[in-house]
């Protein structure tokens, strides 16, 4: 399990933060496939996998290692990000072999539709800056495809630095903590 503290439960003061468990499972991959499916109405592949059932992103995985963490409004999942103190096969790919003890990678951030531009994706951006710490980590780091101005807007928005784009048109960006 990952190793962590969290510092507060909630990004927002109607969200509540907790860790996902195997049972939640469901509700996480609901929560991305309808991202995915909004992607795709907006012209975008990002994700498409999803929609054919292939989660070669191993989210179940993901949650039984402790990483993927779920923003709920009641009872309703309005959110979810997954943070990896450990990188992964793509994180080496994009920025390479060294540098990544002092890293936590954020991936899959994803929000349900009825919770867009209530600033809930800044919200949880802000809470995995603020709202858990991780030993010996002093950094998170992301990527995005480079096509999707709005998403590369949003990031360095949130005082992301901008660290160049790999050869397969991601964005990497990275924040000190």
């Amino acid at each position: 399990m990952a190793s962590y503290t969290m510092k507060f439960n909630h990004a927002n003061a109607r969200i509540r933060v907790s860790q996902a468990t195997a049972s939640d499972a469901p509700a996480v991959m609901e929560l991305l496939v309808g991202a995915a499916k909004w992607l795709k109405s907006k012209g975008s592949t990002q994700w498409s996998s999803l929609l054919s059932g292939d989660d070669h992103h191993n989210v179940v995985g993901h949650i039984d290692k402790g990483e993927l963490f779920m923003f709920k409004d009641g009872d309703i999942l309005a959110g979810i990000v997954l943070l990896m103190q450990v990188p992964g096969d793509w994180d080496h790919r994009l920025w390479g072999s060294d540098g990544h003890e002092p890293v936590v990678y954020l991936h899959r951030l994803a929000i349900n539709r009825d919770y867009a531009g209530q600033r809930l994706g800044a919200d949880i951006v802000k809470w995995a800056e603020e709202g858990i710490s991780f030993p010996g980590k002093d950094r998170i780091r992301l990527d995005c495809i480079a096509d999707n101005e709005k998403l590369n807007a949003f990031y360095s928005g949130l005082g992301y630095a901008y660290k160049g784009t790999s050869q397969g048109g991601f964005c990497l960006y990275e924040k000190m903590l």
